[in-house]
């Protein structure tokens, strides 16, 4: 698979509602995301933190992992194959 190694996704939470909120748009943010050498998604809500993880998981075989340090990182970590 090709990685760009210059290209870096950055994505605030009020823009990660829309590319959430349609399926062609967010499997198209999935894929441009696995091009990328890091993706930040930053000012993001819980529920989008869970969405995430569960985007992830529908796109292919993947194990995730998602570790968080505060109450508003439970429904990510609950979505996770593994949690801490």
């Amino acid at each position: 698979m090709f990685i760009a190694e210059n290209f870096y996704l950055i994505i605030d939470g009020t823009n990660l509602v829309y590319i959430l909120s349609n399926d062609d748009v967010s499997k198209t943010f999935f894929r441009v995301a696995l091009l990328c050498r890091s993706v930040i998604c930053c000012r993001v809500s819980p529920k989008q933190k869970s969405q995430i993880v569960q985007l992830s998981k529908s796109m292919g075989p993947w194990i995730c992992l998602s570790i968080g340090d505060g109450a508003n990182d439970v429904p990510m970590i609950m979505e996770a194959n593994i949690g801490n």
